[in-house]
């Protein structure tokens, strides 16, 4: 199987059986299992080293992995499976034109230092192992002084660095684990494993949003027998001292960092967020790789942690449209990443737009879904946004007619809507007082229901301002823990057949992780959907 596009796991592969269920890509309704799956890349989410990891251990993996370009997140999910459960696939990284001679083919073979398909042979060799300049306490923790966990840990963290050819590791201030989402069974038996080994964090670390409520999820009538493991999951990494922040928006956090700051973050919306709005630093880290940082304290010197690897590749003008919405932003960054998926770009013609901090979380999290960079730069409005492009840039120019274009994409489904979802990623205090200011004392259409996940911490700052007792006072939920992609029946409304939300990362994801049709809109249309239950026209900007 050949693609030139990208394909994020974790959303876009169920990790049960290996079939596509992202229902935008090309691929949507194959089963990779068996396969030798070729792509430029991945993309999306950190927590696809997970899903592979899941399929490698229940036998429903690829054959094998071959990409044109380098690759972590994938790459990580294959060396943990080799690594703790003696079981792992080949990954290959072959030249743009021997990737695109082997794509042509219908078979191939991958047997010890070749790769054959058809009247093709391609050699195969180990890629360079760079030389790392480690420190004294980087041989004593290989040498295995703090114990088996920190050795695993660092012979992993030293294998990576030199697949992305590294030179040497860096120190970071704190880690985010993505891990912690129930993607599949293999997230708690790796992270219980680990914990079982004696494994400890050694900084401040927060956690992702999680799968469940961790105190009500009993009392909501999840079953147990999704209910237990996903809280077995979490409790591993609050036994190796991670916080229970569970939050997808550790920037909404007091503990976020500050610009320049060296942080290892997984989950891509906030990888992306830290990078393009605060300036702090980090690559995005894949599942479990996260933990091992975690452990240790220390990363790979590579990619975006580097000055020269920020600056921008590609460079699109975007014609401002007059009385735009918040949907432009979501839109924007999803448009965005469809254009450079695998560089970062520099958008430029949005200087006089105003942006809030919302606005800008919302395009960071739609751009992780369409595109494999780390970050972007949007000229006015980020920090590092006057960097010198590339020598080689190149430019694109977008209009309002490649707006429609993705509004298109993103609403191809009934008008009745059934279900408002807000929080992916998690709603701000901000967003949620708007949403309420919105609402103006109305209470949703029957038979709709109005939903928004939120952090513990932003949850308790609602409940001190009397926001959430009023959200709940006009019959809408607010929920602490999880996040739209990771929530389940019955927290989400079982009867629900199409839902609208001013997500673009849950408007990409949401068809594959809920089986629901699904809207997007500005917030502002999404409380008219609520309360009307219907869909929203096309905004005026749009016309």
């Amino acid at each position: 199987m050949a693609s030139p596009e990208g394909l994020s796991f974790w959303g876009g592969v169920d990790a049960a059986s290996g079939r596509v269920i992202d229902a935008h890509h090309p691929w949507h309704g194959e089963s990779l299992a068996g396969k030798i799956v070729m792509m430029p890349t991945s993309r999306g989410s950190c927590t696809g080293s997970g899903v592979l990891l899941e399929l490698i251990l229940n036998g429903n993996a690829p054959a094998a992995l071959i990409f044109s370009g380098p690759e972590d997140v994938l790459t990580l999910g294959a060396m943990i499976g080799e690594r703790l459960f003696d079981h792992g696939i080949p990954v290959l990284r072959l030249s743009p034109e021997d990737f695109a001679r082997v794509a042509t083919k219908t078979e191939a073979v991958i047997h010890g230092d070749h790769l054959r398909a058809g009247d093709l042979s391609v050699p195969l060799t180990r890629l360079p192992m760079a030389e790392l300049a480690l420190t004294a306490e980087d041989h004593a923790k290989l040498a295995g002084r703090d114990g088996k966990p920190v050795q695993l840990a660092m012979q992993i963290i030293t294998a990576m660095a030199a697949i992305q050819g590294a030179t040497s590791l860096i120190d970071v201030a704190q880690v985010h684990i993505d891990g912690c989402i129930y993607a599949s069974d293999a997230n708690r038996i790796f992270a219980e494993r680990m914990a079982d080994m004696g494994a400890k964090v050694v900084l401040p670390t927060t956690m992702n949003a999680i799968s469940v409520d961790r105190d009500n999820w009993e009392k909501q009538g999840v079953p147990p027998s999704f209910g237990t493991p996903a809280s077995r999951l979490a409790d591993a990494y609050v036994r190796m001292g991670a916080r229970a922040s569970f939050t997808c928006a550790p920037y909404l956090l007091p503990s976020a960092p500050e610009y320049g700051d060296n942080i290892a973050w997984a989950e891509s919306n906030a990888v992306i967020f830290a990078n393009t709005v605060i300036g702090a630093r980090t690559v995005k880290h894949p599942d479990f790789f996260d933990l091992l940082i975690a452990m240790t304290g220390r990363a790979p010197r590579s990619g975006v942690y580097l000055d020269a690897d920020r600056h921008p590749s590609r460079i699109i003008h975007v014609a401002a449209p007059k009385g735009l919405d918040d949907s432009f932003w979501p839109m924007l960054g999803y448009l965005a990443g469809k254009l450079a998926p695998d560089r970062i770009p520099l958008i430029t013609g949005l200087e006089g737009v105003t942006a809030s901090r919302d606005d800008l979380k919302g395009m960071c999290g739609a751009f992780g879904t369409t595109s494999a960079a780390p970050m972007l730069h949007v000229a006015g409005h980020t920090p590092e946004a006057g960097l010198k492009p590339r020598a080689d840039a190149d430019h694109v120019a977008v209009s309002v007619a490649d707006f429609a274009a993705i509004w298109r994409e993103l609403n191809n489904a009934p008008d009745e809507i059934e279900l408002a979802a807000f929080g992916s990623p998690h709603f701000s205090a901000s967003e949620t007082r708007a949403l309420v200011a919105l609402m103006d004392g109305r209470r949703p259409a029957q038979g709709v229901s109005v939903v928004v996940t939120v952090g513990p911490d932003v949850l308790g700052d609602l409940r001190a301002d009397g926001t959430v007792a009023a959200l709940e006072a006009l019959g809408c939920k607010i929920v602490s823990d999880i996040c739209w992609c990771s929530i389940t029946e019955p927290v989400f409304p079982p009867e629900a057949r199409t839902l609208i939300t001013n997500s673009g990362k849950y408007a990409h994801y949401g068809p594959g992780l809920s089986g629901r049709a699904v809207r997007f809109s500005s917030l502002e249309g999404c409380v008219f959907a609520a309360l009307t239950g219907r869909a929203p026209d096309l905004p005026d900007w749009l016309r």
